[in-house]
């Protein structure tokens, strides 16, 4: 009995044990039995990739969170409903609200319509509603403040994409966007983004989700007939995936294309089928970059396990952003439900106010409005990237931009806000101080092509058709190779040169073909007959074809590649003999050369005649030489200067307009002579027996007979250099040619060839120059004249004109230098005034200096010193015939007086003589 009593107590005391122990427990563990919960709805289709994602995501998120916060005093509870259409999730969103009174509400993708009618009851039940997918909402913030958008916004992306079209400095782009809300909000986005950043919308083609392979297939062909070449795609996976693979049997995924797919359609990638994949290659793509961090690398691991153990009952599926966005805005509800203190269950409870909206009564929640105040205050680093709201919306963050190659992507930099375009970016979103973060890597093209496409097309047909001719002569211009096994045709030459220049400076790409005229080498061709042939079988010509007015009729010309003008070549004669020395002077001028010289002579002669003395004490003035001699003094003046001197003032005057005339006639005589050793002096006429030569094919025999009014029986067609070069040689009384009427182009390259044999003299006549042809109102026109003035005007130009024509041909080179101008002798005539200055200034020297004949001047002898000191005295013989002169002088004297040196300056002396 004690034994059962001590038994009995002792289960007593276990069992008190036992409550104690529960009681502490449950006290001091917090359970969610104890805890403010708040419910949150989640409306989503369960049956679908993104619903079946977006759930375990949802529910991850909630697990995650309060394992790593098991001491917050609140929980949410999702309540998920699953709805296929857009009825069955306004019915959800009802039911949420009204019956199970959630505080907060998440929608899955269901459209904008959707969204309208959700907005709309969370504005009227004051309940924030969360949607992770919306990228652009027709609502306005301000009158639907409980909306909340936790995806980046469209405007965003929309700037992100028109700087990276900007970048490739694309003019205009297509845009192909999904007929739907969402499409034509994105593009209203992206209209203005593109226009600031001055980037053309050329064209803008919506495309229905049930539209059939035939409509897409018409619209795509449409687009290919026009010049844009840049496609920028906004619709999703499902009609994306149609719509490459119809481009592509279009052929619209070759070389010189470009496509842009916005985030709709890249996000889903992994979605798509390898048919579509591969047609997709060299396309770009741009999406909200995800930093591969160790959470989001754990998370995806966990998701992929968790994702295998629900694959009995759910599709299978991949984990993108989107998924990331709902994972992070549950975390964002916690957060902010954790940071309304207190809570309780009074504060999750509504109100009983009534609301009547359509005979439905609705209660307003009294927790709505502070948990969307709190939300919307809430910053955290996420999975999907830093969370963080801006007007109801989520901050804008980096874009990655990637090029699709095969099965795989390629990274070709990113955008932020802040920075626009940079190759490479942190760990924490900032762009990288590096030299190269302004350049994308390298991007395969479609068409496996490592060549930008240059956007624009301005081409109707698929390949352009370039007419070129086969020529025998003139190569160096065009010339052509056929091989008939792959019927390909091979082009060179200076033509050829500047077409394919051209080709990279246009602001589109051109792919062409070659088609050559004149494939049989017939004699009976002509450029004429090839530049009527556009359109109907070239669209432009590539040739040596002169701009002429008579051609401008049926054909537009670019401008001219070439020097304008025809001109005349003749053999380079040169009439020299052993008499060519005297050719700079006509015989008249000669003549009075020498007449003057002896003029000149005797006026020296007699200006000097009055002292005659031999004593070369005594004799100043010029030595008395053999007559004969003496008519050479002024040519001995001029060579022998040292020798000549004279003594009347008025002989130094004469020697000196000699001496200016002599110079301005020795000069203009080496000039001449310089010229006429330097310059054909051929002076070419028509006549009877001459004939002309011109370049077979070309317009020269109409002009010739036209214009120049030469008889066609006078000219003869020449097809090269060479045989221009025979015919000449040959003359034309032996079946040749005496002169060449052709382009500048053309004769300068004989000219460079053939060197001082043949000369360019004569006028030039004018002509338009060298220019490629094009169908009368063709665009290509303007777009090809501004290519070549690019090309004409660069360094290109000299190293293709070496190449084409070796070395010393040079279209800068001033044809001037080339030109004769025909020199000829100077006459009497150009000098006659020279000689009647030079005759008159002498004449009157002469007659001043023998105004002693009429008027005999004082003769002055000083003697020295004078016997007193006191100043120098003279003898003035006034008037002479004989003198007893001291020193042994002797000459009558008449009359003589001693007079001071400072009294005789107004005596004219005649000749001085000194004497110790």
């Amino acid at each position: 009995m004690l034994k059962r009593i001590e038994r009995s107590r002792f289960f007593v005391i276990i069992h008190n044990f036992i409550i104690i122990l529960v009681f502490l427990i449950y006290n001091c563990c917090p359970s969610d039995a104890n805890k403010n919960v708040v419910g949150v709805g989640v409306v989503l289709d369960l049956d679908s990739n993104m619903g079946s994602m977006v759930d375990l995501c949802t529910r991850m998120a909630v697990s995650d969170f309060y394992a790593a916060h098991p001491n917050y005093t609140t929980r949410l509870n999702l309540h998920t409903k699953n709805a296929h259409t857009v009825l069955d999730a306004n019915f959800a969103v009802l039911q949420l609200v009204k019956q199970e009174e959630v505080s907060g509400l998440i929608l899955g993708p269901h459209g904008s319509k959707q969204e309208i009618f959700a907005a709309a009851i969370g504005e009227t039940v004051r309940v924030p509603i969360v949607s992770f997918t919306a990228r652009s909402s027709a609502l306005s913030y301000e009158e639907n403040r409980y909306f909340v958008r936790t995806a980046l916004d469209d405007a965003v992306q929309a700037e992100a994409l028109a700087a990276v079209c900007k970048r490739f400095e694309w003019p205009e782009v297509v845009v192909l966007y999904e007929d739907t809300d969402y499409g034509r909000i994105f593009l209203s986005h992206a209209t203005k983004a593109f226009d600031d950043v001055g980037i053309e919308l050329a064209y803008k083609v919506s495309i229905s989700t049930s539209a059939d392979d035939s409509r897409i297939s018409k619209e795509l062909n449409k687009l290919k007939n026009k010049p844009t070449r840049v496609f920028l795609v906004h619709v999703g996976p499902v009609l994306g995936s149609r719509l490459f693979a119809i481009a592509n049997t279009a052929g619209m995924m070759k070389e010189g294309y470009a496509w842009v797919v916005t985030d709709s359609l890249s996000i889903f990638l992994d979605s798509v089928d390898s048919d579509a994949r591969d047609s997709m290659e060299g396309v770009l793509g741009i999406r909200p970059y995800l930093f591969a961090s160790e959470n989001v690398k754990s998370f995806q691991e966990r998701w992929k396990r968790n994702m295998i153990l629900d694959m009995d009952t759910r599709p299978i599926t991949e984990l993108n952003i989107h998924g990331l966005w709902a994972y992070d805005a549950v975390t964002a509800l916690a957060i902010a439900v954790e940071n309304i203190q207190p809570v309780n269950s009074s504060l999750s409870d509504v109100n009983t106010r009534k609301y009547e909206m359509e005979n439905t009564d609705f209660k307003i929640s009294s927790l709505g409005p502070r948990l969307l105040r709190e939300l919307s205050n809430t910053k955290f680093r996420g999975l999907a990237g830093d969370f963080e709201l801006v007007d109801g919306k989520l901050k804008a963050s980096a874009f990655e931009i990637f090029n699709i190659i095969g099965n795989g992507e390629r990274k070709l930099g990113f955008w932020t806000l802040e920075r626009g375009v940079v190759r490479e970016l942190t760990a924490h979103g900032e762009p990288k101080n590096s030299t190269s973060t302004k350049e994308l890597k390298n991007v395969l093209w479609p068409g496996n092509s490592f060549t930008r496409p240059k956007g624009r097309s301005i081409l109707t047909t698929e390949y352009l058709r370039v007419g070129i001719p086969w020529k025998p002569g003139y190569v160096e211009f065009v010339d052509a190779d056929y091989y008939p096994g792959t019927k390909r045709v091979n082009a060179t030459g200076f033509c050829i040169g500047i077409f394919l220049a051209a080709l990279k400076v246009l602001p589109f790409a051109i792919e062409y073909d070659y088609y050559i005229y004149n494939d049989s080498l017939s004699g009976n061709w002509s450029y004429d007959s090839m530049l009527q042939k556009i359109p109907q079988e070239y669209d432009m010509v590539v040739a040596d074809t002169t701009i002429w007015a008579p051609r401008a009729e049926y054909v537009d010309f670019a401008l001219p590649y070439s020097e304008s003008g025809v001109v005349l070549v003749v053999k380079n004669k040169k009439p020299f003999s052993i008499w060519t020395f005297v050719t700079p002077f006509s015989w008249d001028l000669w003549v009075a050369i020498i007449a003057a010289c002896v003029l000149l002579r005797f006026a020296l002669y007699a200006s000097e005649l009055q002292i005659t003395d031999t004593s070369e004490e005594r004799a100043v003035g010029p030595r008395v030489e053999t007559p004969g001699m003496n008519h050479f003094y002024p040519i001995e003046f001029l060579v022998f200067s040292e020798r000549n001197r004279v003594s009347n003032n008025w002989s130094v005057f004469i020697l000196v307009c000699w001496g200016c005339m002599a110079f301005i006639l020795m000069q203009s005589f080496t000039a001449n002579l310089s010229a006429i050793l330097t310059v054909d002096q051929l002076h070419f006429d028509f006549s009877d027996d001459y004939y002309v030569g011109y370049h077979t094919g070309s317009f020269m025999k109409k002009f010739l007979m036209e214009q120049l009014h030469i008889s066609e029986s006078k000219l003869r067609a020449y097809n090269s250099n060479e045989e221009f070069n025979d015919a000449m040689s040959k003359g034309s009384k032996n079946e040749g040619i005496d002169a060449i009427f052709d382009e500048i182009p053309y004769m300068k390259l004989f000219l460079n060839r053939y060197k001082s044999r043949y000369k360019i003299v004569g006028p030039t006549y004018r002509t338009g120059g060298m220019g490629f042809a094009f169908p009368i109102g063709s665009p290509l026109v303007s777009h090809f004249s501004k290519a070549i003035l690019n090309v004409t005007q660069g360094p290109y130009m000299n190293s293709l004109e070496l190449e084409s024509f070796g070395p010393g041909y040079s279209s800068q080179d001033p044809l001037s230098s080339v030109i004769s101008q025909g020199a000829s002798g100077l006459t009497f005539h150009e000098f006659g005034g020279l000689f009647i200055i030079t005759g008159t200034l002498i004449a009157g020297a002469l007659i001043y200096s023998k105004r002693a004949a009429f008027w005999p001047p004082n003769v002055c002898w000083l003697w020295g010193p004078p016997s007193n000191g006191d100043s120098t005295h003279a003898l003035v013989v006034e008037d002479y015939d004989a003198v007893d002169i001291p020193n042994n002088t002797k000459e009558p004297v008449r009359h003589e007086h001693h007079v001071e040196l400072r009294d005789l300056r107004d005596i004219s002396v005649r000749g001085v003589y000194l004497y110790d």
